[in-house]
């Protein structure tokens, strides 16, 4: 058995005995986006009808963007919040925040300060749950994956869009063999970030969510409106993202099977489904969704913003991921 074994099987044990222990001690880092406060009021509100045993919010870092309105114009109120209905401390630094926890929960609205927020939380060897986008670019995507191996560290991610009740309910459905997919959804942009990163992420999940990671290439076509990336993945299936803007923004899944087409329909969807994945895998160590997926969505994301430069044309997935340092 090697070094490394031995690490992650400690690593088990450490997990397991904290899942059978007491409650688990969550540090919340960025409380710029309701999220922050959702997820919060989910963990430490016993009286909430979804509320999630297992652990507690105990600590938050602010964080904040001074040049992203839509973080600068949240976060002091957030953090009122947080001390005042659910009684969280608030610290002045991540490190001094991984003193004090077990798990971190990383809201930060802006993917820019990730990576950066990130690092010392992996080097404590605190697992954590990197709410969307994970970063903001795929080279600091793949930094923290990277990171994460070299510090034998397990790190989470998904849009709520995955478990929403609507979409396991699409998912259940016998439409014999996949043969592709439209997921459509709202795509605002936001400077600062690539295209898709701020709120397309989601309706690229969802695409993900019913097709698997092994998309090959993409090619865009944009408008002031609209944007759509079609992906061709490695059988030869078809996966459409259509992202809306500036009108009707509704989102949903249409599945392409061999003995059927199915739309994604109406369901009772929250938060409390992906919280609830989320203490599991505090709990466990073991992520629900591959880190692989992950950066396969945000390289599909990426070679879409390329595809966009090029003019719409194809981009090939291996190509960026080069490109980015993967």
């Amino acid at each position: 058995m090697n070094s490394r074994t031995i690490i992650l099987a400690l690593s088990c044990i450490s997990m397991t005995t904290l899942s059978f222990g007491a409650d688990l001690k969550i540090g919340l880092i960025g409380c710029d986006t309701s999220h922050a406060i959702a997820f919060t009021k989910l963990f430490n509100d016993a009286s909430d009808k979804n509320h999630i045993e297992g652990g507690k919010v105990v600590v938050f870092y602010k964080g904040g963007s001074p040049d992203l309105k839509e973080s600068s114009s949240r976060v002091d109120g957030y953090a009122k919040q947080l001390q005042e209905n659910y009684g969280v401390k608030q610290v002045d630094s991540v490190e001094e925040l991984c003193k004090e926890v077990d798990v971190v929960l990383l809201e930060s609205l802006d993917g820019r300060p990730k990576l950066g927020q990130v690092t010392p939380v992996l080097k404590a060897h605190k697992p954590v749950f990197i709410d969307k986008p994970i970063a903001g670019s795929l080279k600091d995507a793949l930094a923290i994956n990277k990171l994460a191996k070299e510090n034998n560290t397990p790190w989470f991610s998904s849009s709520a869009y995955r478990y929403y009740e609507s979409m396991v309910a699409l998912k259940g459905n016998d439409v014999g063999t996949i043969r592709g997919a439209i997921s459509y959804g709202p795509s605002e942009l936001e400077k600062h970030h690539p295209d898709f990163f701020w709120y397309g992420i989601h309706a690229t999940e969802a695409l993900f969510t019913v097709m698997g990671p092994a998309c090959e290439s993409v090619s865009r076509t944009a408008t002031h409106e609209t944007d759509v990336a079609t992906g061709i993945w490695s059988d030869g299936r078809v996966g459409t993202l259509r992202g809306l803007r500036g009108g009707a923004t509704p989102h949903a899944v249409i599945l392409f099977g061999s003995k059927a087409v199915v739309e994604q329909g109406k369901g009772h969807d929250d938060y409390a489904p992906l919280v609830q994945q989320i203490m599991k895998f505090f709990q466990t160590g073991v992520a629900p969704v591959s880190n692989e997926e992950t950066i396969a969505i945000y390289a599909f994301m990426e070679a879409a913003d390329e595809s966009k430069r090029e003019g719409g044309k194809p981009v090939k997935i291996s190509e960026v991921m080069k490109k980015n340092g993967g």
